[in-house]
């Protein structure tokens, strides 16, 4: 039987066998969630159907598979033996509120001693984690974008920690302060973003260096779904994102010989800082309106950019409130024997990824505009443009028919 099979069928074979592995292994590395994982089943069961031609009983090897699924689910499912919290010293940054300020609660009450950058030492974040916390919390003031505050808060956690290292850095502190088209964006809205979530996280890793590479410790740094994907609208944060998910992935190999483990955490929509403010929304709208060209305004008009603003209200007014599936992905980052290189951390990011990675790009567009930004709205001038095609279209109609008339 195996001598009706040509060159190219065994070629066939080989290809999918290395495609539909590569999806499986993929699949399994990345906690993706089930609905991919049926698409690589479908894969797998072409491959068997392929197999029968060599006397492979088919439903044998589907019966196998599935044994194999249902004990990695299982062993995923099991609790895993987290290392011990008590001893080690982490720093986080951008503890004022959101993830940062339920991390530090999370980390002091499992026993860590915690060093928190605040950007306001007597503001309402700071007051409650004082409040609230143990007196192994330190918390420090610190703007990541202030080279100075920086090394002075390494100089205070090393007078701190003694010869002791540091188990753990969360680069926490980020910002978005845009929303509109690249065009509409202001340049200090990219410098802003690029300051904080790259440069200022930069500065604080190379600072900290010494004592994570020291003690043999842990990098983890939050970032964003829209650091590795196109998000309509959010052009200046997801290319501050796209430049932290490299670092992080170049650090990855360069510490690997130093014992330092390095990850990122990717969350889905969460209501944290400015996020749900409707006041500093309206805020930005009014100063990105009067900082546009009058002749850019009148070419994507107010009501564009109005509805652009009223999206973004809407999608962060649906965000999620409980912030414990973040806290509890910084957690197994920081005491999983074996760090994972990133964490996807609330619902439908893995399936995002995944259409992302293995779906055409004209399906991976569409179903992020569906997704995030659901515009209904084109720009003015295309606008008038349309209208003016429509009633050309119109006229020539006529015009035709006229002649037809005349005939």
């Amino acid at each position: 039987m195996m001598d009706d099979y040509s060159l190219p069928s065994w070629i066939y074979i080989a290809v999918l066998t290395v495609f539909v592995g590569g999806v499986m292994k993929k699949i399994l590395a990345s906690h993706l969630s089930p609905t991919p994982a049926v698409v690589a089943w479908l894969g797998a069961t072409v491959l068997v159907e392929r197999l029968w031609a060599f006397c492979v009983p088919a439903v044998l090897v589907l019966v196998l598979l599935g044994v194999i699924c249902c004990l990695f689910s299982i062993t995923r499912s099991m609790p895993a033996t987290l290392l011990p919290a008590q001893g080690k010293a982490v720093f986080i940054t951008g503890c004022d509120s959101g993830f940062g300020k339920a991390t530090v609660k999370r980390l002091d009450s499992m026993g860590f001693e915690v060093f928190a950058t605040v950007l306001d030492l007597l503001g309402d974040g700071a007051r409650e984690l004082q409040r609230t916390c143990s007196s192994h919390l330190t918390l420090l003031q610190v703007d990541i974008t202030d080279q100075q505050q920086v090394h002075q808060a390494l100089l205070d956690t090393k007078a701190k920690l003694g010869l002791k290292g540091l188990w753990g850095l969360v680069n926490n502190a980020g910002v978005c302060v845009n929303f509109g088209d690249t065009e509409l964006s202001l340049m200090s809205n990219f410098r802003g973003c690029m300051e904080v979530n790259f440069f200022g996280t930069l500065s604080v890793t190379k600072n900290f260096l010494p004592l994570l590479r020291r003690s043999r410790g842990r990098i983890i740094s939050i970032s964003s779904p829209a650091g590795d994907q196109p998000f309509p609208c959010l052009s200046a944060y997801g290319a501050s994102k796209a430049a932290l998910n490299l670092l992080v992935n170049t650090l990855r190999h360069e510490l690997e010989p130093w014992g330092v483990q390095v990850s990122v955490v990717l969350p889905s929509s969460y209501k944290t800082g400015q996020t749900s403010n409707h006041a500093y929304w309206e805020e930005k709208h009014k100063q990105l309106l009067q900082s546009l060209p009058p002749s850019l305004l009148e070419e994507y008009g107010e009501d564009y950019v109005n509805e652009t603003k009223d999206l973004f209200d809407s999608f962060s007014s649906e965000a999620n409130p409980d912030l414990s599936p973040v806290v509890n992905a910084i957690v197994e980052a920081l005491l999983a024997p074996q760090l994972q290189p990133r964490y996807f951390a609330g619902p439908g990011v893995g399936l995002m990824y995944f259409i992302h990675s293995y779906c055409p790009f004209s399906l991976s567009n569409r179903f992020l505009q569906k997704l995030f930004m659901k515009k209904k709205l084109a720009p003015r001038a295309l606008r008038k443009q349309s209208s003016f095609e429509v009633s050309s279209n119109n006229n020539n109609n006529n015009n035709n028919n006229n002649d037809e008339k005349l005939m």
